[in-house]
């Protein structure tokens, strides 16, 4: 088959947004260099330009959203954009709708022009709502066959997140309705790509009707070069967030002082200054807290930093830290949890413990910290070089090209 024309469907593009819109913008680049026409829409930002070409990529920036408070149901909102007949005109032109994110609304309108259709799940839309399989009502793993989440699972996620009365009482009433319907979108779809064997064996076993089109892809590799290491720091880069593990860390650096005595500094990244977690971050020991960091500034900081920590309590299914991590020759320290021990493989400078075991975490932390210099830049060293061997990029565009070319034969 000759090149195809694919159309990327995302809200945001890195820089903006997290791992999904760096995959999206990796894939997106890495696939019209291999000679597909590839076509990206998009949200535009204040500053950005409406459109971008370089060969065989073309960019369209729309004015979607205002920027802030972007969700799994704003595309829902934008009917006149989903029938506007340059929408339409764009649906016809190409061979494949690739939906990496929420355009999920998208799906039924393409199916209608007779395209094909590929899904590319970072969460757990399909299957829970909130998208990440874990209930903070009961600080537990969602393990039930119900498809909608209760009340108190949903009012505990938004309070978690900041989020006020009337902010909670709109997510309860989306999330206890319309979250069911979204798992019935993705079901419409052609052919549905994971990023882990963890997050696809989850996923079926709630909707096992998806097994016949879901596979398994890993995310494409960042360029992120070798970071010599000049300082003795952790590092952690999940902000306040519960489910990335905040207080985790918290527990486990207060029991390391109760039971080992052992001092070093965390610099811990995502913080807003005018918030409570970061003046909460101030006071907990010899934790250094950042707001969001450009990069050269994180460059900077690993730099300093021979270990980062990633002691995220819900599966995350293929996080970047960690590959960023390996990638620039740290150690890692991180939960057996969702994707993470498929992404590191037994890497010998990767330290798991117990996801929410904080006193785990603290032995493996003060492990690492023992570890001499030239140990750690050896393990980290090894780290990167066969990250870089085992997940590599002509590897994974070849399997994402292929599985592309395979849905619209079927």
């Amino acid at each position: 088959m000759e090149g195809l024309n694919i159309l990327f469907l995302s809200e945001t593009l890195y820089p903006h947004g997290g791992g999904a819109e760096l995959a999206t913008y990796l894939y997106a680049n890495l696939v019209s260099r291999a000679g597909h026409d590839v076509l990206v829409i998009t949200n535009r930002f204040a500053g950005e330009s409406e459109t971008y070409q370089n060969s065989n990529l073309r960019l369209y920036r729309l004015p979607l959203f205002d920027g802030s408070g972007i969700d799994k149901y704003s595309i829902l909102r934008r009917v006149d954009l989903l029938l506007s007949s340059r929408i339409k005109a764009i649906l016809k032109w190409a061979d494949v709708i690739y939906v990496p994110r929420f355009w999920f609304s998208a799906i039924p309108i393409a199916k209608s022009f007779g395209k094909c259709v590929v899904v590319h799940l970072h969460d757990y839309v399909p299957i829970c709502p909130l998208a990440t399989v874990y209930d903070q009502s009961r600080e537990a793993l969602c393990n039930d066959n119900r498809w909608s989440c209760h009340t108190k699972c949903i009012c505990a996620f938004e309070r978690t997140n900041g989020r006020d009365f009337v902010e909670t009482t709109a997510s309860t009433l989306l999330n206890s309705t319309l979250g069911h319907f979204l798992g019935k979108l993705v079901g419409l779809s052609d052919m549905i790509i994971c990023v882990s064997k963890a997050q696809k064996e989850r996923i079926l076993s709630k909707a096992p009707s998806l097994e016949a089109k879901t596979h398994v892809i890993y995310n494409p590799l960042p360029e992120v070069p070798y970071v010599e290491i000049n300082g003795d720091d952790l590092a952690y880069f999940g902000g306040p967030n519960s489910l990335k593990g905040f207080r985790v860390l918290c527990q486990a650096i207060e029991y390391m002082h109760q039971n080992y005595l052992r001092y070093f500094n965390i610099h811990a990244t995502k913080f807003n200054s005018s918030d409570d977690h970061f003046a909460k971050a101030k006071c907990t020991p010899h934790i250094t807290p950042y707001g969001k960091l450009n990069y050269d500034e994180l460059e900077t900081l690993y730099r300093h930093v021979r270990a980062v920590v990633v002691p995220s309590i819900w599966p995350e299914p293929s996080p970047y830290v960690v590959s960023e991590a390996l990638l620039r020759g740290r150690l890692v320290i991180a939960s057996r949890i969702g994707g993470i021990p498929e992404l590191v493989e037994d890497l010998p400078g990767v330290f798991l413990f117990r996801a929410a075991d904080y006193k785990e975490l603290a032995e493996k932390m003060v492990y690492v910290k023992d570890l001499r210099r030239e140990t750690v830049i050896d393990l980290g060293t090894r780290n990167r070089e066969r990250t870089l061997g085992r997940l590599s990029n002509e590897k994974t565009v070849s399997e994402f090209i292929q599985m592309l070319t395979a849905a619209v034969r079927k």
